[in-house]
């Protein structure tokens, strides 16, 4: 008898029911399959989460943080109910409260601040992904002081972008994975965008492509690219500009792409260092053809980039003969800069060689014609296969604004931006930074402010100053302090209202930001702000309201909590107005949607600023007839519009829902989204692909959907005229003079060339004392402090080392299982260590918000987070040692108010091993019980 092979079934139903959202375990925002079964009572149930097959972002592939939302949405540390603080803040003791109870309390707290001093609310949110939205609320309430997490996380980044060239990486843009052939990555961690990086890795390693990875620590990407480049934290400016020297000294530079789609051959003004410009502020340059200066746009002109001009005794020459004397200064030469940045000089050159030999000798055409924004029409696209990729490595410092522009820079003179091959923005990116806002903060009581709280400042104009030049923001963005804070900076929000500097607040309302826990720096010198009093017993802020789905740290100093639900609990829009899904071929926002119904008293976020707005009276949230504008954020998101025919989403718009960008507002939006997997995209024209800022097909299809209402052709500006205005203040030019302890400063760092100068922290130590560079990163499976509580991610990241260097761990002879006293002007830990040996001789890092303070997040209070995990904040403060001046300065980017988070230096020590990390901070007591040792349940009948 033969052998008869038992019927196995190899795939057997997994749930009952499929259901397609987009996930919120970090900011990549994948499209996910939610497997759902039916429980006991008769309710859908969670079984288990995959990807995608057809989403934009990650076509299927799924990452251990977004498996894992199904324990996110069952954690243990869920807040339950509305909850109004009875005992001393920081205690943990509260009482449950009912939501009319919270709402009317949050109303008349915020009602009287609305209609006499808006600007005593200051409303800050972590990393929500709708900003759109709590901005459109701050704005109606009429207070200015309104940012989210990005001051202390990526405005480095976006600004120097978005003032370059329209664009930035993080999510404004991506590499053209099909075509290039060198991809360049700096401080990229593992966290952010995972998923199409990890992907797009995939494919170019899959056909031999170079990756170099410049970091300090070599970890996940870094620890797969062809060549690693162990930087000096702080020194990345130095090393690319280094790059820049050896370009231009060989010639390897795109002379044609520099001088048909920069302001390279802009002509400068002698007298001023403004851009010459026409009548109608068109900048000037010199054609070739005629010898003329003439507008960059005009059909037919050939830029000059040597060009001058001399008139009225005065000689005007061109921003490229600007750069050549600057960055063919030997100061730039790799011999000049190989000890600082910690790279032999002759790596430096070798990377270079090799840029300029992928750039140009393995150039190639695509088969494409395009017209110009000149109306030139060309056959085809040059190819230029060097792509780059940056992040919050080399923002996070004190020097990044001017480190980011300098990357910029140099990818723009190889001519590898909007070009096959190279970085290509996605929509609704390029923007000209004259399709900005200018930031408001002008306020009125009862009124809304006249514009959105942020935005780029041209001049000194545009700075949020009174009539006595003090700050009209608590956090003092858009001043002399920090000018183009385009983010705001929110890491000097409670520091700046516990010293009641500019002014006092009475309300802190914040949503998802963990401030007295890893989101700040100098931890426990703000747990001090939010608990100190006045010599009247009156609390030194006196309310602060708070909105999370956890109980995380931050719970425990607020006087009202108003508990959100979790990812897949609620509506979510991920609009084209905010940070969208986009790919560089496509538009494409997407949703969330509620594919579970909480099993606690918690409403989303969004749909409770909908209630209070209305309550409260914001004109904007209220029809008429004083009813309420919307029932809740669902109601938003579909009838809301911000221009006529454009609202928070692009897809399915008009009565039938075949509209795309523009339309009426279609009542069946959100079901038309659920029906298509939670997204939608609508591609680019194939002739319109590439080239964007100047292709006359990209500009039209992008005034149809809505994303400019006029073209918008523009040329990337190398040189940055607005930084020109701000130093030409501080030299004493126009009626807004910065202070005079303020004007060197802004002279030397307000260059309109990219130039580099030393980190601020660097200048205030002795840096012969404090001699090691210490930094943190986030790691691929958690993404800031959203995994905390995940049982599952947990078991990956339950306790961080300190990671040492071969040379630091020999010169303390550390051996394994050792600790150590870590020093800096600010504070010091005590922590376990651990042995790297790909890490910066002078650098010693961790994983970032491992650390868990006992009695939060339903965690134990013997669990590793809360033992072994330990946070460098404590070591780092939002204030430079004192000067001796009596003034405050941040520890921030003087250009933009950037965090200066990785500009912290250590000093090192071997110590015995204590009981646990060091410091060590009472327990607080939870509002939600302690979580089961072992997480589980049946899903399903």
């Amino acid at each position: 008898m033969t052998f008869q092979q038992p019927k196995l079934d190899t795939s057997p139903p997994v749930s009952d029911e499929v259901r397609q959202t987009t996930c919120y375990m970090c900011a990549c925002r994948c499209g996910i399959n939610v497997h759902m079964k039916d429980g006991p009572d008769g309710k859908k149930q969670v079984a288990y989460i995959e990807g995608n097959r057809d989403h934009p972002v990650n076509k299927g592939v799924l990452c251990a943080k977004g498996s894992a939302g199904i324990m996110q949405v069952n954690a243990p540390s869920r807040l339950k109910k509305p909850l109004k603080r009875v005992g001393p803040r920081g205690s943990g003791e509260y009482e449950e409260i009912s939501w009319e109870e919270a709402l009317s309390t949050a109303v008349g707290w915020l009602t009287e601040l609305h209609e006499t001093a808006p600007h005593k609310l200051a409303f800050f949110t972590g990393r929500d992904q709708s900003q759109s939205f709590t901005s459109f609320w701050a704005q109606h309430f009429g207070t200015p002081n309104y940012a989210a997490h990005g001051g202390f996380c990526s405005v480095n980044m976006a600004a120097a972008g978005i003032y370059t060239m329209g664009g930035a990486f993080w999510e404004f843009g991506q590499p053209d994975w099909d075509h290039t052939k060198l991809f360049m990555i700096f401080g990229v961690a593992e966290d952010h965008d995972s998923n199409p990086i990890k992907m797009g890795l995939g494919k170019i390693k899959a056909r031999g492509a170079k990756v170099i990875g410049v970091n300090p620590v070599r970890s996940g990407y870094n620890a797969i690219a062809d060549e690693w480049v162990g930087i000096t934290p702080g020194t990345d400016g130095l090393f690319i500009l280094a790059l820049v020297h050896e370009l231009m000294k060989a010639g390897k530079i795109d002379l044609h792409y520099l001088a048909q789609y920069t302001n390279a051959a802009v002509l400068v003004d002698g007298d001023t260092g403004l851009l010459l410009r026409d009548d109608d502020g068109k900048q000037l340059v010199i054609d070739r053809t005629t010898g003329k200066p003439t507008p960059f746009d005009q059909k037919g002109v050939r830029p000059d980039l040597s060009g001058s001009y001399r008139h009225a005794g005065t000689t005007h020459r061109t921003v490229m003969a600007l750069m050549a004397e600057k960055y063919l200064d030997p100061q730039y030469a790799p011999e000049a800069v190989a000890e600082r940045c910690g790279i032999p000089a002759d790596k430096i050159r070798k990377i270079a060689a090799e840029l300029a030999r992928v750039a140009f000798e393995e150039a190639f055409e695509l088969d494409q014609e395009w017209t110009d924004f000149r109306g030139e029409t060309h056959k085809t696209m040059t190819g230029r296969p060097v792509s780059f990729h940056a992040m919050r490595g080399i923002s996070a410092h004190s020097n990044g604004f001017q480190t980011c522009r300098a990357l910029h820079v140099l990818q723009i003179l190889l001519g590898t931006v909007e070009v096959p091959g190279g970085f290509r923005f996605k929509p609704p990116y390029p923007k000209p930074v004259e399709a900005h806002p200018t930031p408001h903060g002008e306020r009125h009581p009862g009124k809304a402010l006249a514009g959105p709280h942020l935005g780029f400042p041209r001049g000194p104009e545009d700075l949020l100053l009174d009539d006595d030049g003090k700050a009209q923001r608590i956090d003092k963005a858009f001043t002399w302090e920090n000018p183009m804070s385009v983010h705001g900076l929110m890491h000097m929000v409670i520091s700046n209202a516990h010293a009641q500097d500019p002014y006092p607040i009475d309300t802190l309302f914040m949503y998802m930001a963990n401030m007295s826990w890893n989101s700040s720096m100098n931890t426990s010198g703000v747990i001090k702000m939010l608990t100190d009093r006045n010599d009247d017993g009156g609390y030194r802020i006196p309310r602060i309201i708070y909105s999370d789905a956890y109980s995380s740290e931050m719970v425990a100093y607020a006087d009202l909590i108003l508990p959100d639900t979790t990812y897949l609990e609620r509506h979510d829009c991920i609009s084209l107005l905010d940070r969208p899904i986009c790919e560089a071929d496509a538009a494409a926002d997407a949703i969330r949607w509620p594919v579970i119904e909480p099993d606690r008293d918690v409403r989303g976020f969004q749909s409770v600023l909908i209630e209070l707005g209305a309550r409260i009276g914001l004109k904007g949230f209220l029809n008429e007839d004083g009813t309420p504008k919307w029932k809740d954020y669902a109601d938003y998101i579909v009838n809301h519009e911000r221009r006529p025919g454009i609202g928070p989403l692009a897809g399915f718009r008009g009565q039938d829902g075949d509209q795309a960008g523009r339309g009426a507002v279609n009542p069946e939006q959100l079901d038309k989204y659920i029906e298509n997997g939670g997204f939608f995209v609508e591609h680019i024209p194939a002739e319109a692909q590439y080239m964007k800022p100047w292709n006359a097909a990209y500009q039209d299809w992008a005034v149809g959907m809505g994303i400019y209402d006029a073209p918008q052709p523009y040329l990337f500006q190398l040189y940055v005229e607005p930084m020109r205005k701000f130093q030409r203040a501080a030299e004493g030019h126009g009626d807004r003079q910065p202070p005079d302890h303020l004007r060197d400063r802004l002279k030397h760092v307000m260059d309109p060339l990219p130039i580099w100068y030393e980190p601020l922290e660097d200048a205030s130590v002795d840096a012969s004392e404090f001699d090691v560079h210490a930094l943190t990163q986030r790691p691929m499976a958690m993404y800031h402090s959203w995994g905390t509580q995940n049982a599952w991610l947990r078991q990956l990241h339950g306790e961080n080392p300190l990671y040492l260097p071969t040379k630091l761990w020999k010169k303390h002879g550390f051996t394994e299982g050792d600790w150590a006293r870590v020093t800096s002007v600010h504070g010091e830990i005590t922590v376990p260590v651990a042995h790297q040996a790909a890490l910066n001789d002078n650098t010693v890092w961790t994983w970032n918000a491992i650390g868990k303070r006992k009695g939060t997040w339903a965690l134990s209070e013997d669990a590793p987070e809360a033992n072994k995990g330990f946070l460098l904040n404590h070591l780092i403060h939002e204030l430079l040692p004192p000067k001796g001046d009596g003034l405050r300065w941040a520890n921030s980017d003087p250009i933009t108010g950037q965090a200066a988070w990785f500009d912290l230096r250590v000093k090192l020590e071997k110590v015995a091993a204590p009981s646990e990390a060091q410091p060590v901070f009472a327990p607080i007591t939870s509002p939600v019980k302690q979580g089961p040792d072992e997480l589980k349940w049946k899903v399903g009948k």
